[in-house]
């Protein structure tokens, strides 16, 4: 071992970055690293808060991705939506490992902390009905805890005045000649739309031809990936949730993990995994 301290500069690392942008900088880090403010003592707070912090940083990112994949398709250019939609497939993925770390808090260590959060919740999570209703489920009563943040309210609004991606995926059917049936003359996006036999059929027939209609079944595909990881973080926050809390009530008034099961029964894309049983 050389008794000499090994210098970055020697090969041509900055070192000096008075005047110039570094990486501190281009972050903006020390906004990012000031964001963690418990409001207890306990130990584990800081896990939580942090846990939660970078997956809405995880979905800010994801939602960029779906509006790009939305204008892609929009435009028939498949293979950058393909792209976008394999990226957020990963998200989800990095979303679901992140449970395994706040599964390391006990629900002894979660009470220590649990009546400092009040009424807030991750049910709250603007961004997270932002992910659903830009994917396609628009149950509109999810609005309401959003409603004392005008500003907020708006971005939500603007989505559901516009096509899901599934909407869109549909109108890509019908453009390549499927007949869709309603979900071709819809007047109004702000609702989840319900299922059409004629969609599923038109899914059929991709699925069963799938060299003659490559680009559908592979966007098709692609959606089923992203609903697929979408699911299993939803599974692993219903395992998380009642490892640390049980069956008792969510901070935020929901009923905690019967809630969170509801939702798992909830299907984005559902003639995609119906096709299945039809082929």
């Amino acid at each position: 071992m050389s008794g000499k301290p090994y210098d970055p500069a020697t090969e041509g690392a900055q070192m000096s970055f008075e005047g110039r942008m570094s990486y501190s900088d281009y972050l903006g880090l020390e906004k990012v690293l000031d964001a963690q403010k418990p409001l207890s003592a306990a130990h584990d707070e800081m896990l939580f808060i942090i846990q939660h912090q970078t997956s809405e940083l995880w979905k800010k990112l994801a939602i960029h991705e779906i509006r790009a994949a939305i204008r892609a398709i929009r435009a028939d250019q498949l293979q950058p939506a393909f792209k976008m939609l394999t990226r957020v497939a990963r998200i989800f993925e990095q979303l679901t490992g992140a449970w395994d770390v706040l599964r390391t808090m006990t629900p002894s260590e979660y009470t220590e902390f649990r009546d400092a959060l009040g009424q807030s919740s991750g049910f709250q999570s603007w961004q997270y009905r932002a992910i659903e209703f830009l994917a396609g489920n628009r149950n509109l009563a999810m609005l309401r805890p959003h409603a004392h943040r005008p500003e907020t309210l708006q971005r939500l609004e603007d989505i559901l005045a516009k096509p899901s991606l599934y909407d869109e995926a549909l109108m890509l059917l019908a453009r390549n000649g499927f007949d869709i049936g309603a979900d071709a003359d819809r007047g109004s996006w702000r609702e989840t739309r319900g299922e059409n036999p004629k969609v599923l059929a038109a899914w059929k027939v991709v699925y069963a031809a799938p060299q003659t209609h490559w680009m559908l079944y592979e966007l098709a595909e692609k959606l089923v990936d992203f609903e697929d990881y979408f699911r299993r973080w939803r599974f692993n926050h219903v395992t998380t949730v009642e490892r640390i809390i049980g069956l008792k009530r969510g901070t935020g008034g929901t009923a905690g993990v019967s809630y969170l099961r509801k939702m798992l029964e909830v299907e984005l894309f559902p003639e995609l995994w119906k096709v299945r049983t039809e082929l």
